[in-house]
């Protein structure tokens, strides 16, 4: 074990974790070396899957179909939820309401009303409800957003985001109604709040679904959101572009008032400034940027570590519900410009 892991060893926290899908195979293994937690249970109404976890990862654990039974015979700390954006509001305001603090999937909620009533619960009960929003522990994207906060580019003025990927999903995916939107630019959106340190307030969408999508609603998106401090940030993806593909971070260009840098969403940061005199193409020379400081959690696992770091220290995690609930503002106005042609200002 590394020192970093050997000092956030802290008492034992007992979890348990709600929705045995795949995704919580990334969790159980994000967590696989965490010392100052203990796994319960595992709640799943397919009996099956939920056993499954427990085999492999807390023989000991109890496992049930129903999480109220499972929380009062457990008597967790913690609920790690990773059902499906449908049972959202009710497992984490059951958990909530029983008494322990929450870390869930994204997104925050499965409407922006059931959001607000989950935060208000959270609030109330003097619990924490975080979620999951791993891009925001990419060693690069906090390179990229260091490099900005630099001003080398001068001042931010605007951000531009590309998601281009094929990506054939057998499941709900291919039958829900804005997929892109509602089922992945949370990520994107996120991360623009998270570059950027600002906050939305208005957006104008329009959605498409090209010719030879294998979708059966919409599945290209372009969205123009205006920031706080006159920062607009944009963004153009697809889930059916075949060829090219972006990384699923997305492909990133900063604009300043005296440069740019640009991110490709894997390993490639690189700026230029103008020098010299004023021409109709000005000369440009390359920036020195750093280095890309490596993560001792990165991804799941970093946003779990500062969850259960917070909870020991009594801090503020990063992505707290009251403040996750902005990123999740900007799906849902994006949706209605989307379906109204309209640009929507955005209230939270």
């Amino acid at each position: 074990m590394n020192a970093k892991r050997e000092n956030t060893m802290h008492n034992k926290q007992k979890v348990v974790l709600a929705g045995c899908g795949s995704i919580s195979e990334v969790w159980l293994e994000a967590t696989a070396d965490f010392r100052d937690i203990e796994y319960v249970g595992f709640v799943d109404l397919n009996p099956e899957r939920a056993a499954s976890c427990r085999n492999k990862y807390a023989p000991d654990a109890l496992t049930g179909t129903d999480l109220r039974k499972v929380l009062e015979s457990t008597d967790p700390d913690i609920v790690f939820d990773c059902t499906v954006p449908r049972a959202r509001y009710q497992v984490v305001t059951t958990a909530l309401n029983f008494g322990c603090n929450v870390l869930g999937e994204k997104p925050l909620a499965e409407s922006m009303e059931d959001a607000k009533k989950i935060v208000q619960t959270a609030q109330e009960s003097g619990k924490v409800y975080t979620v999951i929003q791993n891009r925001r522990y990419d060693k690069n994207i906090i390179h990229f957003r260091k490099e900005l906060k630099t001003e080398k580019i001068g001042i931010l003025t605007a951000l531009h985001a590309d998601f281009f990927i094929g990506a054939h999903f057998d499941g709900f995916r291919n039958q829900m109604e804005h997929p892109l939107l509602i089922d992945m630019s949370i990520h994107t959106f996120d991360q623009a709040r998270f570059i950027t340190g600002k906050d939305p307030e208005t957006v104008y969408a329009y959605e498409w679904n090209p010719r030879g999508s294998w979708y059966q609603h919409p599945a290209s998106a372009v969205c123009i959101f205006e920031m706080n401090d006159g920062i607009v940030f944009t963004y153009r993806g697809s889930w059916c572009a075949e060829g090219l593909n972006t990384s699923w971070e997305c492909d990133w260009r900063a604009i300043g008032d005296n440069g740019s840098i640009i991110w490709d969403g894997r390993d490639t940061i690189k700026g230029e400034v103008p020098v010299g005199p004023v021409n109709l193409i000005r000369e440009k020379k390359e920036l020195q940027l750093g280095e890309a400081a490596k993560l001792d959690f990165p991804g799941h696992a970093g946003v779990i570590r500062d969850f259960l770091d917070s909870l020991q220290n009594k801090t503020i995690p990063q992505t707290i519900c009251s403040d996750n609930i902005k990123s999740l503002a900007m799906v849902h106005a994006a949706v209605k410009s989307a379906e109204t042609g309209k640009k929507v200002k955005i209230n939270i």
